[in-house]
C-alpha cells in the first residue's frame, strides 16, 4: 500500500478560493471607498487648519497681517477655493496679497473635493490676530460627489480670529 502525498492544491480548490475572495471583494469596496472619501475630507480640514493657524501666528510677528486665500498655482489670490490654498505674511499690512508679501504655503486643491468658502476668497487677519471681516468666514468640505451619509466639515473663523470646526453629513 503507497501513500502518497498531495504537494499543492487542487484546480476546484484554487477557484473556490477565488470565487470566495471576488465576493468579499465586492461587499468591501464600497465601504473602503466610503472611508477614503472620509479621510480625504479629514486630511484636507486638517491642512486647512493648519494654514489658518500658520497665517494667524505670522501675522502677529510680523505685526502687520496675515492670510490664506484661494489660489491656483501659490502666486496670488485668484481662482476660487477648491483650486487650492496659500497661506500668506501681509507685509505692508493692507489686508490683502500683493507682490510684497511672503507666501509661506501652498497647497494644491482636489477634484475629489469640492470647497467652498467666503467671497472674496480670501481669509485676512491683522497683527493682533483677529480676522479682518465684520462677519464670522466659513468653509465648507465635502466630497465632490457627496452621496448621504457622507463626512464634511464646517470651519467657522469668528471675530477673534479661532477656528472652530463643524462634522457633519451630506443629505
Amino acid at each position: 500500500m503507497s501513500v502518497r502525498r498531495s504537494k499543492g492544491f487542487t484546480l476546484v480548490e484554487l477557484m473556490v478560493t477565488l470565487v470566495v475572495l471576488g465576493v468579499l471583494a465586492a461587499i468591501a469596496f464600497p465601504n473602503f471607498r466610503g472611508t477614503i472619501r472620509s479621510n480625504r475630507v479629514s486630511t484636507s480640514n486638517n491642512e486647512l487648519v493648519g494654514m489658518l493657524s500658520l497665517a494667524r501666528s505670522e501675522a502677529i510677528r510680523n505685526k502687520q497681517g496675515g492670510g490664506v486665500c484661494a489660489s491656483t498655482q501659490g502666486l496670488a489670490c485668484d481662482g476660487n477655493w477648491s483650486d487650492g490654498l496659500m497661506a500668506w505674511s501681509d507685509l505692508d499690512g493692507n489686508g490683502s496679497f500683493n507682490g510684497a508679501d511672503t507666501v509661506l504655503r501652498f497647497a494644491r486643491g482636489s477634484t475629489d473635493l469640492a470647497v467652498t468658502g467666503p467671497t472674496p476668497a480670501s481669509i485676512a487677519f491683522d497683527a493682533r490676530g483677529r480676522r479682518r471681516s465684520a462677519a464670522n468666514q466659513q468653509i465648507l468640505l465635502a466630497p465632490a460627489a457627496c452621496k448621504a451619509g457622507e463626512s464634511n466639515r464646517t470651519l467657522t473663523v469668528n471675530l477673534s480670529g479661532q477656528v472652530r470646526v463643524v462634522r457633519g453629513t451630506c443629505s
